[in-house]
């Protein structure tokens, strides 16, 4: 898709809401200091945004945000406290430290509050390219929007309602600071285009849709292929029957792939570790996914949704391996968590950035169902999925049948289940079609076998 002019100047105003942000956290960390506070951190941010909905090439709905937020944390001895205010005023910072000094005084000790260790705070602040503006001409968006949903409704005579398309534009800068003496500036931009459509046949409906999400508006796919792919999904989705219940193998595209590894870092995250609330705890070291599984931390991929120079604690984000072999090579800590672990951090406080999976296998699902030969494709997930204490893995899907490697007649109300470590461990291969708009980038996924429940 061809980048269409940004706002007024959009270099000009992230300079200038960087400077701001800057003054506010120094603010904030003097408040906090004044207020009595022993130590402290505080995050600013402004962000702009637009979105537009359309839905039978009417504008359903035109939205300008301009935030802004400041939150602090304060530490007395082992107390914390936090605050947040949208009030930048000197009453209000002040305000806002002496809340976070009130709250933390009224609270228990806990010894493992406090900063980063200082020699574990980021220094260096590579540039990763992420701050790429778009429009913010509401009658170019609302264009673009139109011309996605027009291309849905023609891809099949079927198609015969409309759920809207929408276009989403935003960007932001964000300054974390601390007492230590660090501050970093982070600044981005995120877009997405989706659109979604009801095709009907006699008395049966089928809705599906589709998107294009990225940092880079250049780098999106076009209005007309995100609309077409909306509506022949819907159209290829009916005449959708349940099935018997079976174990057979499931294959997961890309955008349904990555919420596997996601659910594997989600378990492997200090928060749900020191709860004893993960299927992940005192697994590491040990063999958590099939051998040839490699996961690796990429902080630091330019233009990736997942980049970033630091953590949420300004803790130096590094490439590392979190499972190479099959084997889980270690957890995803905060300060805070890897305190509570007795562990060191792993600069992942606010989680993983860039989880990239290994791809093994020269093709995508097409392939990959020649592969599989006979099974389920899952085209669409609902619920919850991943119990995180047991790994228990149970959702409403549908997708459709492959029959003698072809993908075949579609199917609906189905459930599939299994343990995500049972899963993970016969993954059979993982496709070279590898999705890159979101933080986990992977392929798709063959999983050897699973229980299919149906009728």
């Amino acid at each position: 898709m061809s980048q269409q002019p940004a706002s007024r100047n959009p270099d000009a105003e992230r300079a200038a809401d960087t400077a701001t942000a800057e003054a506010m956290v120094a603010r904030a960390l003097d408040a906090a200091r004044a207020a009595g506070a022993d130590s402290a951190e505080a995050g600013a941010s402004l962000s702009r945004a637009l979105t537009v909905s359309v839905r039978n090439a009417e504008v359903e709905s035109l939205e300008f945000q301009r935030d802004r937020d400041l939150s602090l944390t304060v530490y007395c001895g082992a107390r914390s406290g936090s605050a947040t205010t949208s009030d930048w005023s000197d009453d209000g910072i002040r305000g806002a430290a002496e809340a976070a000094v009130a709250i933390a005084r009224a609270s228990g000790e806990d010894s493992c509050n406090g900063l980063p260790d200082a020699d574990r705070l980021a220094t260096a602040f590579p540039d990763l390219d992420l701050f790429h503006p778009w429009m913010a001409d509401a009658d170019d968006a609302v264009d673009l929007a139109r011309r996605c949903e027009a291309a849905a409704l023609a891809a099949d005579e079927r198609i015969g309602q409309s759920e809207g398309a929408t276009l989403d534009t935003g960007r932001g800068v964000a300054v974390l600071g601390n007492t230590l003496g660090f501050m970093g500036v982070s600044a981005g931009t995120r877009h997405s285009l989706s659109c979604a459509v009801i095709a009907r046949a006699g008395d049966e409906m089928q809705r599906d849709f589709w998107y294009t999400a990225g940092r880079v508006p250049g780098a999106l796919i076009t209005p007309e292929a995100v609309g077409r792919r909306a509506g022949e999904r819907a159209a290829a989705r009916l005449g959708a029957a349940r099935v018997a219940t079976r174990r057979c193998p499931v294959l997961f595209p890309p955008e349904l792939a990555r919420g596997l590894w996601g659910a594997l870092a989600g378990a492997a995250s200090g928060g749900v570790l020191y709860r004893r609330a993960s299927f992940l705890l005192d697994r590491a070291g040990t063999t958590v996914a099939a051998p040839h599984v490699h996961i690796e931390q990429q902080p630091h991929i330019p233009q990736a949704v997942g980049s970033a120079a630091f953590d949420e604690e300004g803790v130096a984000t590094r490439p590392r391996a979190l499972v190479e072999a099959g084997v889980l090579q270690g957890y995803l800590l905060s300060s805070y968590s890897a305190r509570r672990l007795g562990l060191e951090t792993t600069g992942n406080a606010g989680g993983a950035f860039n989880l990239a999976v290994r791809p093994t296998f020269d093709g995508g699902l097409e392939a990959l169902a020649r592969e599989m030969g006979e099974g389920l494709l899952v085209t669409e997930l609902m619920g919850q999925g991943v119990n995180t204490v047991t790994g228990d893995y149970s959702r409403g899907a549908a997708g459709y049948l492959v029959r003698g490697g072809a993908i075949a007649e579609p199917v609906d109300e189905i459930t599939i289940a299994g343990n995500l470590l049972d899963m993970l461990g016969d993954v059979q291969a993982i496709g070279s079609d590898v999705d890159v708009t979101s933080g986990v980038r992977s392929g798709s996924v063959l999983v050897g076998a699973m229980t299919v429940a149906g009728a």
